[in-house]
């Protein structure tokens, strides 16, 4: 593409700015080639509160468990679930290069 860009226009909300994006093609404003990664330290994310149902026994261990490292369960369930995403979603980018 060339080296004009189209101008990003000045919006009056963040509504307005996200219906502008979700219709525009944003490499008509943005050089990406150009861009680079930028780290956010504070940066939280954003939490979403679920139900899950689970046995009560293995309720129970979650708690002796969390309660052996003195952390919440709650906490712990995060900590597991997050080791395990990792280890599943590495094992998926390992068998995808390999094929």
């Amino acid at each position: 593409m060339s080296s004009m860009r189209k101008k990003i226009p000045k919006f009056s909300s963040e509504d307005e700015e996200r219906e502008f994006w979700a219709r525009e093609d944003s490499t008509a404003y943005i050089d990406w080639s150009k861009g680079s990664r930028a780290t956010l330290p504070k940066l939280r994310p954003t939490l979403r509160t679920i139900s899950i149902r689970l046995p009560e026994s293995m309720i129970a261990e979650l708690k002796r468990l969390a309660n052996k490292r003195d952390v919440p369960y709650q906490s712990l369930v995060k900590v597991f679930l997050a080791e395990r995403l990792e280890t599943e979603l590495s094992q998926t980018k390992s068998s995808s290069r390999s094929r």
